[in-house]
């Protein structure tokens, strides 16, 4: 069964490396001509930035998976998970204090490991192509900060985890998932006002107007502002975003202080209405029923497994491994036998995404300016204009800038033909 095993690892390892492969060979091949919907938008010296930026993105990216498949293939096939199993089990007795102590642990190896790989990406590529404005300060106070919150979450979520294991041991895994599934819309509510602001300066827009005319699309949607907000994220990076947070009918507006600076009002707008749609579609709740009930099925499955005594053996370890080293294993498979559902769930974001893109343009009236605003994202974050279609259709969320800007414009060209609806 190990073989096996790693046989299936390696045929999926494969297939994202020939994606990546592809992918890249589609953009060299078809990547010095500038697509029509984005003529005058971007020159050929812009567009050749774009491509050298992807590549290497791409292959930092390569060089780092590498890395980790081998780290991962030593731990798992090479016989390190039983070693780190029974160092972290010899260093405490209770079941809760070592299940903690496993986890954090194996976090902190997988952070200063890859650490090098962030240092060459943030201040080499990024820098290079203009984008980095993070200090060497500031990226060791956010990775200082980054790591004390997620080691104190964690080192709770555990906690709680295999107290109700131990708790209800014979139907813990529907305790687990209900305190998970809590805990996550907790999150959601206190994030935005509670640990985004350790990191960033949130303040009141002071666009003159903007506000207004954001209130007045809200207004019109049947939506609440809460606040809108701009942060500072020039800080860090010169790229640019917008989100907003809330449940319910108040919403608080977030806008990166690059996206002002980038974009008209009506642009703004227009990205804030495709946001809007993904409420008003109800896309955030169908994703969080799905991811929910998905995990109810994945906690009891792991129920049904964790306690199975061949478990280990499928990677051809003699003996027992404690609980955490099983859920290790567990989770290894189950990244396997799920990794071909990756492009479902890809194809049903990039629905979702076209349906926002449709309400914005109903909303506002004006196709037009979501397409503006997509060609300058598209442009000053020196995307990928021209993805392979496989290599989109397995892990694109959204559809390519070029599909979503043309069927914006052809909406356009489709409403002017039928009289301007906008006011």
């Amino acid at each position: 069964m190990k073989l096996a095993l790693f046989i299936l690892f390696a045929l999926v390892t494969a297939f994202t490396y020939w994606l990546r492969h592809i992918n890249l060979r589609h953009l060299k091949q078809y990547g010095s001509a500038v697509p029509e919907e984005f003529a005058g938008s971007i020159d050929e010296g812009k567009l050749r930035a774009s491509t050298a930026y992807t590549l290497d993105s791409s292959r930092l990216g390569l060089w780092e998976s590498l890395f980790d498949n081998g780290l991962l293939l030593l731990f798992l096939f090479g016989g390190l998970i039983v070693v780190y199993d029974r160092f972290v089990m010899g260093l405490c007795g209770g079941v809760i204090t070592s299940a903690i102590l496993y986890f954090l642990l194996l976090t902190w190896i997988q952070t200063l490991l890859g650490i090098p790989f962030d240092l060459y990406g943030t201040f080499r590529i990024e820098a290079r192509y203009g984008f980095n404005t993070t200090t060497p300060k500031l990226w060791l106070m956010d990775l200082f900060k980054s790591q004390t919150i997620g080691a104190l979450l964690l080192a709770f979520l555990v906690a709680v985890a295999f107290w109700l294991i131990q708790w209800s041991p014979a139907h813990w895994w529907i305790w687990v998932w209900a305190f998970m599934a809590l805990f996550s819309l907790f999150m959601m509510f206190l994030s935005p006002y509670v640990i985004e602001p350790l990191f960033n300066t949130f303040e009141p827009v002071t666009e003159e107007g903007l506000e207004a005319e954001i209130r007045v699309m809200m207004g019109k949607a049947g939506l609440t502002v809460g606040r809108v907000m701009q942060m500072d994220a020039s800080r860090r990076s010169k790229h640019s975003n917008a989100y907003f947070t809330g449940i319910g009918k108040v919403k608080r507006i977030v806008l990166f202080d690059t996206l002002i600076e980038q974009m008209t009002h009506g642009e703004i707008v227009a990205v804030l209405a495709h946001e809007i749609g993904h409420w008003k579609k109800g896309h955030i709740w169908k994703r969080l029923v799905t991811a929910e009930l998905l995990a109810l099925g994945g906690a009891w499955i792991s129920f049904k497994l964790l306690t199975w005594p061949a478990l280990p053996g499928l990677l051809g370890v003699e003996g027992d491994l404690s609980l955490p080293s099983r859920m290790v294993i567990l989770g290894f498979i189950g990244s396997l036998v799920l990794f071909p559902v990756t492009p479902f769930s890809a194809w049903r974001s990039r629905c979702h995404e076209r349906e926002a893109d449709r309400f914005a343009t109903d909303l506002t009236g004006r196709p037009q300016d979501l397409a503006s605003a997509l060609v300058k994202l598209s442009v000053e974050n020196l995307s990928n204009l021209f993805p392979h279609p496989w290599y989109a259709a397995f892990y694109y969320s959204h559809p390519p800038a070029v599909e979503r800007v043309r069927a914006l414009l052809n909406a356009a060209i489709s409403d002017t033909g039928n009289g301007d609806r906008s006011p």
